[in-house]
């Protein structure tokens, strides 16, 4: 588990970020459903796109698996993070299409998954964490390092 700097930055206090490796039969969508209400039942509202919240749950990647498709991947990839503020995708989007830009996610997600490759980027999550600027990946504090 790891400490990190709100997102959006200003939105609320610090995160504790963790990624989860887990072996299931339900499908990627059955998963985001129950992450959903995870998320409901420890009181979280969703009233603003990344505001405030009690919890986060991401469904970040199933295997090699690339949803809707990779065009529509490309889209919200590419997407500015203005535009993304205001819109979210009305379906599942794996993997999560900004994965590769976050520390808090891809910190955690290299002790768990180091040689998982995206399907569409073709890069290991060790090789995206490592093509971050440093001052992101710093910000990534081991929980018992504090």
């Amino acid at each position: 588990m790891y400490i990190t700097p709100c997102f959006p930055a200003g939105a609320g206090p610090d995160f504790i970020n963790a990624v989860v490796l887990a072996k299931t039969s339900f499908q990627p969508d059955e998963i985001l459903q129950l992450l959903h209400q995870i998320e409901a039942d420890f009181g979280r509202e969703r009233v603003t796109r990344w505001g405030q919240r009690t919890l986060d749950l991401d469904l970040l990647c199933s295997d090699q698996l690339v949803l809707p498709n990779a065009e529509t991947h490309m889209t919200w990839r590419n997407m500015p993070r203005e535009v993304q503020a205001e819109r979210a995708p009305d379906e599942l989007i794996l993997p999560h299409p900004r994965l590769q830009d976050r520390a808090f996610v891809l910190v955690p997600m290299a002790d768990v998954a180091p040689d998982w490759v995206h399907p569409i980027l073709g890069k290991t999550t060790v090789q995206m964490r490592d093509a971050l600027p440093t001052a992101d990946i710093n910000q990534v504090v081991p929980t018992n390092a504090t």
